[in-house]
């Protein structure tokens, strides 16, 4: 409950907008010693590991969630405050994002939040996922996913707000946007990062089919940018951060900006709309029924 109270009351966006403008007249935002101090520890939460190196200023989200690393409120809040966190650290300037699970960097947003739940919840963790997207992909912080594994759905979610991203070189491994496979709808938003990405037409196209990529398919397309042996993802991630960090950090940051404002103020415009959208949508019968049967086809899974 206390990670809830803490979303609620940290809503407004933080990251680029606000800071930006302060940052060239006053020198970057300054945590406090007692912040500083917890986050040059490594340090473990319910479900995120995070290594900070101060010698590079770089730090390592590690993802675990068993065993899918599935995006539920309390997870989604985690990664909310971590990335806060650590923008207010001024000694922090890239932030690598991977997974400790093995061979699943995220399977997506977490069913049960959506399944039999009260039009309150669902709201409340559909802004959730609205607020994770917007503080990676409005962050001032270099940032960079380290793809280990399948990344479906949400998962792909997360690897499209960073600004780069590595993908592990195992045709078993796939990325992609599959919500209408199961009967979803990925959110305008979404929609507009992945448009961003890899272009209108291969956007229709990989929505409305609910495709998924193999790393060569995705590597190919713009999904990814890079695809490396199994073993070399994060060590690649830490070497190409090393390059991004060395570029003056204010002119990055205003370039990010110019490209991504006109989408983070296009989901600002619309985010209640948005949120009221998804729960009249999470509602319908022919919804809930269908989050069932997939629910019911993952037990027999694991049975």
């Amino acid at each position: 409950m206390a990670l809830r109270a803490a979303l609620r009351k940290n809503c407004a966006l933080t990251g680029l907008f606000s800071q930006l403008s302060s940052s060239s007249r006053h020198g970057r935002v300054c945590a406090s010693p007692v912040l500083v101090a917890q986050q040059r520890n490594s340090s473990t939460s319910q479900n995120i590991k995070l290594d900070f190196d101060q010698s590079t200023g770089v730090a390592v989200m590690h993802m675990q969630r068993p065993p899918v690393n599935a995006l539920g409120l309390e997870f989604l809040t985690e990664i909310c405050i971590t990335v806060e966190k650590l923008e207010m650290d001024k000694s922090c300037r890239g932030l690598i994002i991977t997974s400790s699970q093995p061979k699943v960097f995220s399977a997506g947003l977490d069913i049960v939040e959506m399944y039999e739940t009260s039009p309150e919840h669902r709201g409340e963790f559909w802004r959730a996922v609205q607020e994770m997207w917007l503080k990676l992909y409005s962050s001032k912080l270099v940032t960079i996913a380290a793809i280990n594994g399948s990344s479906p759905a949400a998962g792909c979610l997360v690897a499209m707000t960073c600004d780069y991203r590595i993908m592990a070189d195992n045709p078993r491994f796939s990325i992609g946007l599959n919500e209408t496979q199961l009967g979803l709808v990925a959110p305008f938003w979404l929609k507009d990062s992945m448009v961003n990405t890899v272009g209108h037409r291969l956007t229709e196209l990989a929505l409305q089919l609910g495709l998924l990529y193999n790393p060569s398919e995705a590597l190919k397309i713009g999904l990814v940018d890079l695809v490396v042996p199994e073993d070399q993802v994060l060590s690649t991630a830490k070497k190409t951060i090393t390059k991004w960090c060395a570029i003056p950090e204010y002119a990055r940051q205003l370039s990010k900006l110019m490209v991504r404002k006109s989408t983070i103020d296009h989901m600002l415009t619309h985010r209640e709309a948005d949120i009221q959208n998804f729960v009249e949508f999470t509602s319908k019968d022919s919804t809930q029924k269908l989050l069932r049967t997939y629910l019911e086809m993952l037990k027999k899974r694991k049975a």
